[in-house]
């Protein structure tokens, strides 16, 4: 199974913005980004079964964006073990029910998203692969 991290695009600054911070939108730029990152994907022959997201809005319209940009046509779910207050296990528990064939794309929060690359690829949340915005991080997981 091929597992891609995705962090959310660049959104608006918590000091500029007046309402929730799960409410916070993608900048114009922070789309852009999103859609470069996009289109380096497909060119790298990335074709997702499934996408999940947090329900954050800045990670629903980075995932959004990846789902309308990417070629093949995939199933968008949001989910609560990609909010920022989640724990990287509750991401890796996340994986579980997917089948060797698939390829997913978790797009979600730092540190959160290092922190589950890590139990990922060492069994522990101690060392960290953190992401920029619109960052990603491809691994491909021996499933069985």
């Amino acid at each position: 199974m091929d597992c891609l991290f995705v962090r959310h695009g660049i959104a608006v600054a918590r000091e500029e913005w007046e309402g929730k911070d799960v409410d916070r939108p993608l900048t114009e730029n922070g789309r852009r980004r999103v859609r470069q990152v996009a289109d380096g994907l497909r060119r790298l022959g990335v074709r997702p079964t499934v996408i999940y997201a947090s329900p954050a809005r800045r990670a629903v319209e980075t995932a959004q964006l990846l789902h309308d940009l990417l070629a093949r046509p995939s199933l968008m779910q949001l989910r609560d073990e990609l909010l920022p207050e989640a724990s990287p296990a509750q991401v890796v528990r996340l994986l579980r029910d997917l089948t060797p064939e698939s390829c997913v794309i978790c797009v979600g929060h730092e540190p959160q998203l290092g922190m589950a690359a890590s139990v990922l690829l060492s069994g522990r949340a101690t060392a960290s692969f953190p992401l920029k915005k619109a960052g990603a991080c491809l691994i491909e997981l021996p499933i069985p």
